[in-house]
């Protein structure tokens, strides 16, 4: 495996859907648990469990707009959001239609391309053997931007396991554990479309 990251945007390229719950710890310790799922060409539903149990909303690629039942699906209010509204936004602005793994790992080579990133290290993450990264950019990043990231890769999947976002004062952002992720997931017929 000569380039991993690359490897894992081209598998995550080759896949259809997948589905995950995301265990996220912000640099301020703000904790989310959501589970996510995913399904090309764009499709989201997120179910939140904490902050905002029971909330759930979905984005429909072809409408581009976000459907959120704030107290659970099925009940009062349902709001018709466009993605970019600040209700929507996660601590550090992340927005829904560009929340999917794909987006990870095009940030991170990115990162890459202006930076630097280690050799590959072998690893273990959530008792999956993985290959763990360390990408870090150019000097000179903002407070909130992504300076350096650490990722594990499941070595059979080439699928994000965990991932540690850092800023330039080398602050930690963001701690996202995938350890669970499920690949071509077959979702019902209206899965997405509740």
């Amino acid at each position: 495996m000569a380039d991993p990251l690359t490897d894992a945007e081209a598998r995550f390229g080759a896949l259809q859907s997948y589905q995950v719950t995301l265990r996220s710890t912000h640099g301020a310790g703000v904790q989310e648990v959501i589970r996510y799922f995913y399904r090309k060409p764009g499709w989201v539903r997120m179910e939140f469990e904490q902050p905002h149990r029971g909330a759930m909303l979905v984005y429909a690629p072809d409408t581009r707009r976000v459907r959120l039942w704030p107290f659970g699906l099925g009940h009062w209010p349902a709001l018709d959001l466009a993605p970019d509204h600040p209700l929507l936004h996660n601590p550090h602005g992340h927005r829904v239609d560009r929340s999917d793994v794909g987006v990870l790992l095009g940030n991170m080579l990115a990162l890459r391309q202006r930076g630097s990133m280690l050799p590959p290290d072998a690893a273990a993450w959530a008792g999956q053997p993985a290959t763990a990264l360390d990408i870090t950019g150019p000097p000179g990043g903002g407070a909130d931007t992504v300076q350096r990231y650490r990722v594990w890769l499941a070595s059979d999947t080439l699928f994000p396991l965990r991932m540690d976002s850092f800023a330039a004062n080398a602050g930690l952002l963001e701690s996202v554990d995938m350890g669970d992720a499920q690949i071509d997931v077959r979702f019902p017929e209206h899965f997405f479309t509740p």
